[in-house]
């Protein structure tokens, strides 16, 4: 499972990917199995850190499924494999965060060998780790005779892998966030066969950059101006490829009340854009609405600050009427996913991803080693 999710004071902030996962365990349950569930949690760097301990997550699984849930504070200790070896039909065991050990991240044969003896069936439901190779989604594959993958990974396949293949048209690619080559893999490949990419969010700057415009004390990465240039240059005559008209400014997020709205490429030296503005809203909205298939990863401005928040919640609902209307929308999980919850919107999505860095990688066509070794 993916159940990387924040945690502070002991407490789940978050648990949309445990949500996400009750449909293939509560599967498991029904059908008689014993439920063995491994996934890991952070960065701990090999060592165990109890700031990152699952015990959280078991107690939010615990209450979600209203039933117990068992616990060992070691994945691969003798005492985990005696409760997995004790558990009936209809039980759950959890085991402590995999990245306690090291060999995890090294995809150790030992240590995958020592994880398989916890069942009989795998299942990988952790679509956040496809684009790992790692202990529990790769080596562990090679010592089980029956293995798939559960329902979220097949639902993550199906809207980001299956629909952009023959997508209703005409398709938009909504992009946003404050970094070009997180998704420059992504860029190249829509524009080959999108209609129309928006671009907004902080990466729009170094575009306008890129052609000369004033952006004032804009984001902007200056290393990736000659690949913006050279990335319109691509685009020009294959894909509407569309930026900002305008821009809500700011000196910085901490002066969202004294916020103004300025015109793409005539932003005063002292302001910073924050989030776009109105007229740029309408132009991203017409698109939208006469669109087949919309694809959104990233959002407008600084969402998380009242005030630079107007623009990516209104795309976010132009997107939602979109999918009341049957077009396919898909959003691409990390911060959208996040903004998308956040606007109370998540029922009106045709499908929000779990995985960040993995529904970007499969949306840029990159092999996904969780899925290849389930296949092998």
């Amino acid at each position: 499972m993916d159940f990387n999710v924040p945690i502070e004071n002991d407490r789940v902030l978050d648990d949309f990917r445990i949500r996400a996962a009750l449909s293939t365990i509560q599967f498991c349950l029904k059908s008689g199995a014993k439920v063995i569930l491994m996934s890991h949690l952070g960065r701990p760097k090999g060592q165990p850190d109890p700031r990152l301990s699952l015990m959280p997550v078991g107690e939010k699984l615990a209450d979600l499924l209203e039933m117990p849930i068992k616990f060992s504070d070691d994945c691969v200790s003798e005492n985990a494999h005696d409760v997995t070896l004790g558990l009936r039909a209809g039980e759950i065991h959890l085991l402590e965060n995999l990245r306690f050990h090291v060999e995890e991240t090294k995809n150790d044969s030992d240590f995958s060998s020592t994880l398989a003896k916890h069942g009989q069936v795998y299942i990988n439901d952790a679509f956040g780790m496809v684009h790992r190779s790692h202990a529990s989604n790769v080596g562990v594959t090679k010592q089980f005779i029956h293995k798939g993958m559960g329902f979220l990974v097949e639902s993550e396949l199906k809207y980001l892998s299956d629909a952009m293949i023959i997508p209703n048209k005409p398709l938009t690619v909504i992009l946003g966030g404050s970094k070009i080559n997180s998704k420059l893999d992504m860029i190249n490949r829509f524009i080959l066969q999108a209609e129309n990419i928006l671009i907004g969010g902080g990466m729009a700057f170094t575009f306008l950059k890129a052609q000369g415009k004033d952006i004032g004390n804009s984001l902007v990465d200056p290393e990736m101006i000659s690949t913006a240039k050279h990335i319109m240059a691509k685009a020009r005559g294959q894909v509407n490829l569309v930026f900002p008209k305008d821009l809500v400014c700011a000196e910085s997020m901490d002066h969202a009340k004294d916020s103004s709205i300025h015109v793409t490429g005539k932003i005063p030296n002292h302001l910073m854009g924050l989030d776009i503005g109105p007229d740029t809203v309408k132009q991203f909205s017409q698109i939208i609405a006469d669109s087949g298939t919309i694809l959104w990863n990233g959002p407008m401005g600084v969402f998380e600050v009242n005030g630079f928040h107007h623009g990516t919640e209104q795309i976010a609902l132009q997107i939602a009427t979109a999918t009341e209307n049957d077009v396919i929308t898909i959003v691409g999980g990390g911060d959208s996913a996040a903004a998308i919850k956040k606007f109370e919107l998540m029922n009106k999505i045709s499908h929000v991803s779990t995985g960040g860095g993995a529904s970007l990688a499969l949306l840029s066509g990159n092999i996904m080693p969780g899925i290849y070794s389930l296949e092998i």
